[in-house]
């Protein structure tokens, strides 16, 4: 396969507007479009019965988050305890940041939940990580390096 544009990452939301207001006030991703998918091509799809809307975003580097709001409630998932790789299939974003700390402490007031140990984990020379549950719970990352140029060497 040959990627034909920037990678795009769904994710089912409860409410639509807290999500979006999350991703773009803290992460600084920005509108691209809304539009609603019918319970009937929804089904097709195996994504819903009852149909949903989906809000489009875009970091800066032109990847996409696509926040999936379904017309009925989605159930809660249960992998709230443990550690993050204790749970098969546990996804999670990643976002590289240019100030780590002020990008966390924004996320807490916006109602992100603070997973690490600490707000900043220096995971090996230079490069500082932060894992943080989303005001819905969904797993993100941030990542600062010192000097990205040197430290994202694809290892």
């Amino acid at each position: 396969m040959r990627m034909t544009a920037p990678l795009e990452v769904g994710m089912t939301v409860k409410d639509l507007a807290r999500m979006r207001t999350f991703y773009e006030g803290v992460l600084g991703l920005s509108f691209v479009s809304e539009g609603v998918v019918s319970p009937e091509n929804s089904a097709k799809a195996r994504l819903s019965d009852h149909g949903y809307r989906v809000v489009r975003l875009q970091t800066q580097t032109g990847e996409r988050i696509k926040l999936l709001a379904p017309n009925r409630p989605p159930t809660p998932r249960n992998d709230k305890a443990g550690q993050l790789l204790d749970h098969h299939s546990t996804v999670y974003l990643t976002f590289i940041s240019d100030d780590i700390s002020a990008t966390v402490a924004a996320a807490l007031a916006a109602g992100a939940t603070l997973l690490n140990a600490e707000p900043k984990t220096e995971m090996r020379p230079g490069i500082f990580l932060a894992f943080l549950r989303d005001p819905e719970g969904h797993v993100i990352e941030l990542v600062q390096h010192e000097d990205i140029t040197t430290n994202r060497n694809n290892r």
